[in-house]
């Protein structure tokens, strides 16, 4: 008879709240100039702007705080299509988010800008890429989204980063101590995006395993010598 293999535990995927508030927004050198042109509004050099970063670099919670601020309404860039954007600029604000050639409808978006210059509307509009660097095969949108000024956002330094893992497990009310911080800091690439799909791998593996975030776990989930 085969030996009893013991069921595997499964972690349930909860639902956490990631804190999008300004007191939340953790700023460092890389996030400073978006930060600035989130508090000067309405004093910005043009009524639209981009603000561009790679995954996770804190461009939707910059947006967020916008958004919160400005009345605006948010809209996802694949989803504008000509019949939206008189609503979408209804209360004379507008987050685009994630705005990538590819799946873009260029005619609307062409329309939302000359509408919302019409309107006088606020628009920020949240990228990966700088307009200069995106495929777009409408002339006149292509010129008119290089005339946009444009936000970047960097990668975070190293308090940045380590204040950010501290965060992101926060988020998920998860405990971890200076020893995993210190750890994942220097072993994980410095991006936002690998931050948090870090802190999800622990917190689901820790979940499943029933223990607690250590640094012993850690270097095991990430398969690197003590």
């Amino acid at each position: 008879m085969a030996g009893h293999i013991p069921p595997r535990q499964l972690a349930l995927a909860l639902p956490h709240a990631e804190s999008l508030t300004r007191d939340n927004f953790l700023e460092g050198p890389g996030n400073a100039a978006g930060l600035a042109l989130v508090d000067a509004w309405p004093e910005w050099p043009a009524r639209t702007m981009f603000l561009v970063g790679p995954d996770g670099s804190g461009k939707s919670h910059l947006a967020a705080i916008w958004a919160e601020r400005s009345g605006a309404r948010s809209l996802s860039a694949h989803a504008l299509e000509p019949g939206a954007v008189p609503g979408a600029l209804a209360t004379g604000a507008l987050v685009l988010e994630d705005l990538k050639a590819a799946d873009l409808d260029e005619r609307a978006l062409f329309h939302l800008l000359n509408l919302a210059r019409q309107d006088e509307a606020f628009v920020l509009i949240t990228a990966r890429d700088a307009p200069v660097g995106m495929p777009i095969t409408l002339n006149d949108l292509r010129s008119r989204l290089r005339a946009v000024p444009v936000v970047t956002l960097l990668p975070p330094d190293d308090q940045l980063f380590r204040a950010l893992i501290v965060k992101l497990a926060a988020d998920r009310q998860l405990a971890i101590d200076e020893a995993v911080v210190a750890y994942l800091a220097t072993r994980i690439e410095r991006s936002y995006a690998a931050a948090r799909e870090t802190i999800a791998l622990l917190d689901s593996e820790s979940l499943r395993l029933g223990r607690p975030v250590t640094r012993a776990l850690a270097v095991e989930l990430l398969r690197a010598p003590v």
